[in-house]
């Protein structure tokens, strides 16, 4: 059960202004409401958070219990400098209407962000792999729905902040965990 709230928690905080929710929110406010532009980065979300926290738990059955763990460490890594990068992303000019083709966008941005580094991270690192990727599911969903319901509004909270304030509570966890792994 922990492994499903520490992943959904994760997932939801560490998505705060990311790319996919600036996006669904920007493609929300230039096309309008619409039942299928939500249904595609539900979609998206779901399918990400739960491919990130399974992949974890199939990495970490793979190594030693030290590995993994050094290696939960880089994840966590990675998150923090991925929080870190400034989102130079604008809305788009031109949105497509096609559901597959921003589905695919907001794939190809999640699988990169630093919300499923994390739940790979918390896949690798718990008993209940399952649960991680249950909970980065769900976790994406209500960010990239909240996104959708903000829609413009979004993009006039103060993002860079709160993501420069996590990169530094992930990067100290990461460091954290790197040194307890050299040390025992």
């Amino acid at each position: 059960m922990s492994a499903l709230l520490f992943a959904l928690v994760a997932a939801f905080t560490l998505s705060i202004g990311a790319r996919d929710q600036l996006l669904i929110a920007d493609l929300r406010a230039r096309l309008g409401s619409s039942p299928g532009l939500l249904a595609a980065g539900v979609s998206s979300a779901a399918g990400t958070g739960a491919l990130a926290g399974w992949a974890g738990g199939e990495f970490a059955a793979l190594l030693s219990v030290n590995t993994a763990q050094m290696f939960v460490a880089m994840a966590l890594l990675l998150a923090s400098f991925e929080l870190a990068w400034p989102n130079r992303g604008k809305p788009p000019a031109e949105p497509t209407r096609s559901l597959f083709a921003i589905g695919l966008g907001l794939a190809l941005r999640q699988v990169t962000d630093a919300a499923r580094f994390v739940v790979f991270a918390l896949g690798a690192a718990l008993a209940f792999p399952q649960m991680a990727a249950l909970g980065g599911a769900i976790g994406g969903v209500a960010a990239v729905a909240t996104g959708y319901i903000l829609g413009e509004r979004l993009r006039a909270l103060p993002h860079r902040a709160v993501r420069l304030g996590l990169a530094g509570i992930v990067f100290v966890g990461a460091m954290l965990i790197g040194i307890s792994v050299r040390l025992y």
